[in-house]
């Protein structure tokens, strides 16, 4: 079952009088159960691609679908709902309330969809994030790597059936990286969801089931780099951190 799928999808913007193609006319879906990798250099698109899967912006021409909803054409309120039920945001920037504490973060959540708060549950993501110890703080007085494990809880809490991540390890060191991303694949796979993450950081696309390349707002499906087998902590160490 497709999750999420874009349908001849591209996006221009203006640049003067020139007209500048940031994404080509690109076909692509992720069905429940897979983990998907989009890699490539700066500039190539993956974040305008992965903007545009999330309704943050339009295409220019195309559509995308959301379990089945046509997530690009519905009204700007109907879009906010849905994007908040089905789909979860792991930014690099973790965007975490400055004015919350990292539990009252995850009450929020609970708050917008009018649920009782399930403490279970979010001490279940503190566990396995590691941040037991942070619930009662607040952002300004975590690292960024703090942030970035809260801010992962924070989209994991509301259990969407999308997971978008961008550089969800970056600010991360190798160690935490490695739990990171074995969470998101235990949750994409216990869950069936489908989870698209953009990553600079290659030694960890092997926990993906397929690997996508962009390069100038082309995207194509790497036959090589696509159902590895995972890769042994030995071979992460050294995982750049921020």
């Amino acid at each position: 079952m497709k999750l999420i799928e874009a349908i001849d999808v591209s996006k221009t913007f203006k640049d003067g009088s020139r007209e500048i193609t940031a994404l080509n006319e690109t076909n692509f879906s992720v069905e429940a159960g897979e983990f998907v990798a989009v890699i490539g250099p700066s500039g190539s698109g993956k974040s305008t691609l992965l903007t545009i899967l999330g309704g943050l912006q339009q295409p220019s021409e195309g559509k995308v679908l959301i379990n089945g909803n046509k997530f690009s054409e519905v009204s700007d309120k109907d879009r906010t709902q849905l994007r908040f039920e089905e789909i979860g945001f792991i930014l690099q920037a973790s965007n975490l309330v400055p004015f919350l504490t990292v539990e009252d973060q995850m009450r929020l959540v609970n708050k917008v969809k009018s649920d009782a708060y399930d403490e279970e549950k979010a001490n279940k993501l503190f566990e396995a994030l590691n941040i037991t110890e942070l619930r009662d703080k607040y952002p300004k007085d975590l690292s960024g790597g703090e942030r970035q494990r809260a801010a992962i809880a924070r989209a994991l809490f509301h259990d969407p059936s999308v997971i978008l991540a961008d550089e969800p390890t970056a600010s991360l060191d190798t160690e935490r990286a490695v739990e990171v991303v074995e969470i998101l694949a235990r949750e994409t796979k216990d869950k069936e969801k489908a989870t698209i993450m953009v990553t600079h950081d290659e030694r960890l696309i092997g926990y993906c089931d397929k690997v996508y390349y962009m390069e100038d707002g082309e995207l194509r499906l790497d036959e090589d780099k696509s159902n590895k087998e995972q890769p042994d902590e030995d071979e992460l160490d050294g995982t750049t951190t921020e």
